[in-house]
């Protein structure tokens, strides 16, 4: 009472392909390889969009603390306005609402919007720097 054995399945691994092997092709067709140049130009263009994300995060977490009106006397709310201050590029006193806690966030908003696009801008700018 033996058991004939079954056929090969296509989706079995076990089975050998009958096919030729494939021809092996170039990781990058038609690109120049990656050079020193070209690491130093993402890792410098990786750097700026990492620090622009930080300005942007400290920025709007300072707006944060202020809406939801966070101890003044705590130290990490005394470092992150202090962060802020130096980093609201110019705007933290741009628009003027009724509550200054809306004023805030709208002014340092802004500017972490701004920290966001000035780094993706430059980042970019960067990465085309690689011929």
């Amino acid at each position: 009472m033996s058991e004939t054995p079954k056929p090969p399945q296509a989706g079995d691994r076990l089975v050998a392909s009958s096919a030729p092997p494939r021809p092996h092709r170039p990781a990058r067709p038609g690109r120049t390889p990656v050079t020193l140049w070209h690491r130093l130009v993402n890792g410098a263009a990786y750097v700026v969009r990492v620090a622009a994300r930080m300005a942007a995060l400290s920025v709007l977490l300072y707006a944060v603390f202020t809406v939801f009106r966070a101890n003044p006397a705590n130290i990490w709310y005394q470092f992150v306005e202090s962060l802020a201050a130096s980093l609201s590029l110019g705007l933290a006193n741009l628009f003027q609402l009724a509550d200054p806690r809306w004023t805030t966030l709208v002014n340092y908003g802004l500017a972490a919007i701004v920290w966001l696009v000035l780094g993706s801008a430059l980042s970019g700018l960067i990465r085309r720097a690689a011929p």
